[in-house]
């Protein structure tokens, strides 16, 4: 049986895994387990995208023309490119591709990431039409930067992250925006209401006209080239029709979990992994935008990123190659584990643990995720400078929380912390940034907050 590692996607998650564990020779080499030549395993990574590995953070910026593609290409991470997985066959540990090829594993890794969402629309069906992007993958981003021209009529359907970064950047590039927003406010899930205010008078002074509280129903669409037609405008409940060359669906985005379904593993809302990362098949592991942890699913860089390294700590530090393959039982002794963690430790692949932990290998506990956004424009007007804001935790107080905030209407500035009994639980900065890697450490940290006022945080006088 192969003692391979698998790995099922190139993007952020499974590039950063495959990276770690190929970067240098496996860690318990350096220490005092024994091990051979043959322990260190052959890692193949299989993606879909033609391209090389990306930094989708950054679509925006490309999509802009603030960056071109291959500035926010990844570190050379050797990637089967354009294949993509139709089948996982957990008994003959095999994994089959479309292009006729049988790959062995070991260890299987599922980094599927994610599927944009497609609204249920009149006029939205399996093709989408002439007109119509989703803004997920570089080939998204390179097709709407192809489309778009000075003046284009663009319509962004989705007031979140992606939504708000679709359209500064499609007005960026002289298109004039509508960003149409179901909910009360743009990024809901980040911000308060007098902090999206800010955004959207910012997003506003870009030429973006923002329409919050409002529904949309369907495309309107004439004949053209392809079998969907081409689109000509945005329907809203109202009645009301906004024209459009362009429209972007920015409206979340889904777990891809097909795989794992058709190969019988526990799915939820994304595949269900244990603190090691570990699916209902202890030989498949699964990380980023598809795993599910303690009934969360993510879909942030960040977690992702955490969640890759963890496992590449885990799968290196086993101290011979049959434990990659091995169920929790096959684990090796303390003392054993005990030096293999510490090779990690220094090789800089899992941050070093105190005390009975110590004895043991990494596991991934969840990750404190915050969210960064800067907001760039070219623009030379009032109000036309960058926008940064920063959000984590929770913002919404509950009955008996204190909140602080201290608002700058002449800089556009706005701070709030959330705080708990003696913990920070949340905060949102935006358009100042300078106390936000304070913040962040005492949030992240889980400590009790200093002695001195919220206040002197959050930068005050």
């Amino acid at each position: 049986m192969s003692k391979d590692i698998v790995v099922i996607g190139g993007g952020t998650a499974g590039a950063r895994l495959a990276r770690q564990l190929t970067r240098r020779t496996t860690p318990a080499a350096a220490s005092s387990v024994p091990t051979t030549p043959a322990a260190t395993p052959t890692v193949t990574v299989i993606g879909e995208e033609e391209h090389a590995p990306y930094n989708r953070v950054l679509l925006a910026e490309v999509l802009s023309g603030r960056y071109g593609p291959e500035v926010i290409a990844q570190p050379e991470t050797p990637v089967r490119r354009g294949v993509r997985v139709v089948r996982i066959d957990r008994a003959e540990r095999v994994v089959q591709c479309d292009d006729g090829s049988v790959v062995p594993y070991g260890t299987l890794v599922l980094a599927t990431g994610s599927n944009p969402v497609l609204p249920p629309l009149r006029g939205l069906g399996a093709d989408l039409p002439d007109g119509v992007h989703p803004f997920r993958t570089l080939d998204d981003c390179l097709a709407l930067a192809a489309a778009v021209r000075e003046g284009t009529r663009a319509v962004v359907i989705g007031g979140g992250l992606l939504g708000v970064s679709a359209a500064r950047a499609l007005a960026e590039r002289g298109a004039q925006v509508v960003l149409a927003q179901q909910g009360e406010h743009l990024m809901q899930r980040q911000l308060d209401p007098e902090a999206s205010e800010l955004l959207r008078g910012h997003l506003e002074t870009l030429g973006v006209e923002v329409h919050t509280e409002c529904r949309v129903r369907g495309l309107r669409c004439e004949a053209g080239e392809g079998a969907a037609g081409t689109v000509r405008a945005v329907e809203l409940a109202d009645g009301y029709a906004l024209d459009a060359d362009l429209v972007v669906l920015a409206c979340g985005v889904r777990p891809r979990v097909g795989l794992a379904q058709a190969a019988g593993l526990e799915v939820r809302h994304g595949i269900v992994v244990d603190d090691e990362l570990r699916t209902s098949d202890p030989h498949i592991r699964a990380i980023g935008d598809c795993a599910e942890h303690n009934g969360r699913v993510y879909g942030l860089a960040g977690p992702a990123l955490e969640q890759a390294d963890i496992l590449a700590a885990l799968l290196l530090t086993s101290p011979s190659a049959a434990a990659l393959a091995a169920p929790p039982s096959g684990h090796a002794d303390t003392a054993d584990t005990a030096d293999a963690v510490a090779a990690a430790v220094s090789a800089g692949l899992v941050a070093a643990v105190t005390g009975p932990a110590s004895a043991s290998l990494p596991r991934y506990t969840g990750t404190r995720a915050l969210t960064r956004l800067t907001l760039n424009s070219r623009g030379t007007g009032a109000g036309a400078g960058p926008l940064d804001l920063a959000a984590f935790g929770e913002t919404n107080p509950l009955p008996g929380d204190d909140v602080v905030r201290l608002a700058d209407a002449t800089r556009g500035a706005y701070r709030k912390v959330v705080v708990r009994g003696d913990r920070l639980i949340g905060g949102i900065l935006l358009g100042d940034l300078g106390a936000v890697g304070e913040l962040a450490r005492t949030w992240e940290g889980d400590e009790p907050l200093p002695s001195t006022p919220l206040f002197h945080l959050l930068g005050g006088a």
